[in-house]
């Protein structure tokens, strides 16, 4: 049974106002996100509404957490990297860190996700915050795309509203499609 089974399996068995917070939960799991979550709520038997709501709610409080962490993060790097710099600049010759990597050679974490990366640089530098955040979902997961938008140092607010258009967006569409599907075999 995969997860999407077992979450709409739950979302069945669960009281009433319990639900929600089911989808909820689910729109905040990468690769389910808000789409899948109204999914699993619609045909799991909540208003296709309510569903979406909940959906919105768990896929928007997750990216808004991880943008916020990540932009912190990145605030942290930079404000590290600067004093390093500056440190550097008035250290002696030859007092470098241990932790350096030889030129030309890459450190294992930045081979890791490097074709994600690469496939987001694309399409940021294609179709700007606003294209990445409405088309991320058909490219990347959400959460992957508002991560790598707050790492890029693109503001909290400008990601979040344009994260928010789609999470809004794209959970509403497929809550339509579902929802339709539904009443069509019914």
């Amino acid at each position: 049974m995969s997860l999407i089974d077992t979450l709409q399996d739950l979302v069945a068995q669960v009281p009433d106002p319990v639900q929600p917070l089911i989808v909820a939960a689910a729109g905040a799991i990468p690769f389910i996100e808000g789409e899948g979550a109204v999914a699993i709520g619609v045909l799991g038997g909540i208003h296709p509404v309510g569903a979406a709501v909940a959906a919105v709610i768990g896929n928007f409080l997750c990216v808004a957490a991880l943008v916020v962490l990540s932009s912190g993060a990145r605030d942290a790097v930079v404000t590290r990297h600067r004093a390093k710099v500056g440190a550097r600049a008035g250290a002696p010759v030859g007092g470098g860190s241990t932790l350096e990597v030889p030129p030309g050679e890459r450190r294992p974490d930045e081979v890791r996700g490097a074709a994600r990366k690469a496939k987001f640089q694309r399409a940021y530098e294609r179709y700007g915050v606003p294209g990445v955040s409405l088309l991320g979902p058909l490219l990347l997961p959400t959460h992957f795309t508002a991560t790598m938008l707050a790492a890029s140092g693109v503001g909290k607010a400008r990601i979040l509203f344009w994260q928010g258009v789609a999470i809004v967006g794209w959970t509403t569409l497929t809550a339509l499609v579902v929802s339709g599907v539904v009443n069509a075999v019914h």
